[in-house]
């Protein structure tokens, strides 16, 4: 395959390889020749088109004509502008969303917690509740490793021993606060640790006494606090002693049989490229609709990335009062944007737009495809977990590290994650690296953890997806670690909206 042509309707083709001028293609029984050199990943168009007019991929408009533009030429965000404006109207005209998909009833291995939550990881977890302790919630992280059977490689129930630094938690007013102290509250919450300490200060803003209020009636076996300027002494040494009793209630837990249907999943895409949305992107939707069917759970999220294909998750809503909910989930994030000053429409960032992304409709249209057709059964404000089952969408900015951090903190136990350019980050729980073609596969072995891109070399769509099942299944059991674990690339990222005092 050399291009292809995605929906009927659409009046542009995608170079699958690099195509030079002169080129000629032929297109639903048309022959064209092409004007210009076509990068792979990039648009040429099927027509001649005036100023004005919209260009269509994904049988959708991604924007307008700066300049007319001819058959067989290049098509680039050089030459289309954004249709977006600011708040609309929306009008909920609900389709149909069944799925036909069968219940394999398939369970994996996974840990349960006490609460009945279950996790794909058993991990011990030093967080901080203000970033002026993050040196020492780094040296407790590495003298545990060196003190336990963890550096041996023999210990079978602890996983691994990992510190979350931050720069939050004092000098925070109002929603900055609050966004803080929520995500810190999900990750202690959070089932893929088996045990957590939680190191403060004391004079911070984010006060241990009223943040403990805030996890609620929560495990004080695996959860344990340590206020650093209220030990006497050493609070290495204090800690490391805590650290000990909670390594030692951790390394007994085991995995055991659980239902698919348990397994929460969140949806992400960083580094796109023109690929995108014909192998990776549509290939993670066809895993979502198979979890949903399961009776699992997938979360989709970074908002400003679902505008210009926002009407097609309002349509899939299971009823008005959650379209109500997407629609404010969608005009609060344009709001946001207005407030400072901000198109609503500027998001493809220069990767993006060297892969062959336009636009940000034309990004939406390719990211939304991660959620497959599945019916919209809940919608997230930003740091709240997850409470129904099915599809969810989250509350979170576009950014890769705060939005893969949203969806942890709402209780995923795996970030998918696709990408055409690359990144090595991992967020808190696992964070699978789906490459949207092969060349990237090829030279970041060491970062990416599945290859879509045989989808459109010498492989089925339904081929590489129950491939990708498999793989999924394989590193929820823990049978298999992400690139990002082995790598210790994991990271926390908080939302922060206002001033800092």
């Amino acid at each position: 395959m050399e291009y292809i042509k995605i929906n009927p309707a659409d009046n542009v083709a995608v170079a699958i390889r690099d195509l030079n001028s002169g080129n000629r293609v032929i297109i639903d029984n048309t022959e064209i020749t092409l004007v210009d050199n076509i990068p792979a990943g990039h648009k040429f168009l099927l027509k001649d088109c005036d100023k004005g007019e919209n260009i269509i991929k994904y049988g959708y408009p991604i924007g307008h004509l700066l300049m007319p533009r001819h058959k067989g030429e290049l098509v680039n965000d050089k030459h289309i502008k954004t249709n977006l404006e600011g708040l609309l109207d929306y009008t909920y005209n609900p389709v149909d969303t069944t799925l036909t998909i069968k219940n394999e009833e398939l369970t994996f291995n996974a840990y349960h917690r006490k609460n009945g939550e279950i996790g794909i990881r058993n991990e011990i977890w030093i967080i901080p509740t203000v970033g002026c302790v993050n040196g020492v919630v780094n040296q407790l992280a590495e003298r545990l490793k060196r003190e336990t059977d963890f550096a041996s490689g023999k210990n079978y129930g602890v996983e691994r021993i990992v510190a979350f630094p931050h720069n939050y938690g004092c000098s925070q007013l109002s929603d900055d606060h609050e966004n803080t102290r929520k995500i810190l509250r999900d990750m202690v919450l959070h089932p893929n640790a088996g045990a957590v300490l939680i190191v403060g200060l004391g004079c911070e803003n984010n006060q241990p006494d009223k943040f403990e209020e805030l996890l609620g009636d929560y495990d004080h076996e695996r959860i344990r606090f340590m206020v650093t300027q209220k030990v006497e002494g050493d609070e290495i040494e204090e800690g490391i002693k805590i650290l000990h009793e909670l390594y030692d209630i951790a390394s007994k837990d085991r995995r055991i049989p659980t239902p698919l249907s348990e397994l929460k999943v969140g949806l992400k895409c960083g580094g796109s490229d023109g690929f995108s949305g014909i192998t990776a992107n549509p290939m993670l939707g066809v895993f979502s609709d198979y979890i949903v069917a399961q009776g699992g759970t997938t979360v989709l999220t970074e908002v400003p990335e679902m505008f210009g294909a926002e009407t097609i998750l309002m349509n899939r809503c299971e009823n008005k009062e959650l379209f109500n909910q997407t629609v404010s989930l969608i005009n609060d994030f344009k709001e946001y944007f207005l407030s400072h000053g901000e198109p609503v429409g500027e998001n493809p960032s220069p990767g993006n737009k060297a892969g062959g992304i336009s636009t940000l409709e034309e990004k939406a249209l390719g990211c939304t495809q991660k959620c497959g057709m599945s019916a919209v059964k809940g919608v997230l404000p930003y740091g709240e977990r997850i409470s129904v089952k099915g599809l969810n969408l989250l509350s979170a900015p576009g950014n890769d590290l705060v939005a893969s951090t949203a969806l942890a903190a709402s209780g995923c136990h795996i970030v998918l994650f696709t990408t055409g350019r690359g990144t090595p980050f991992g967020t808190f729980v696992p964070t699978m690296k789906i490459s949207t073609n092969s060349n990237l596969a090829k030279n970041k072995p060491n970062w990416v953890d599945f290859n879509a891109g045989p989808i459109v070399e010498d492989k089925t769509m339904d081929e590489v997806a129950q491939s990708f099942k498999e793989k999924v299944i394989s590193i929820a059991n823990g049978n298999e670690f992400t690139w990002n674990e082995k790598k210790d690339y994991q990271e926390i990222a908080i939302f922060k909206t206002g001033v800092t005092l």
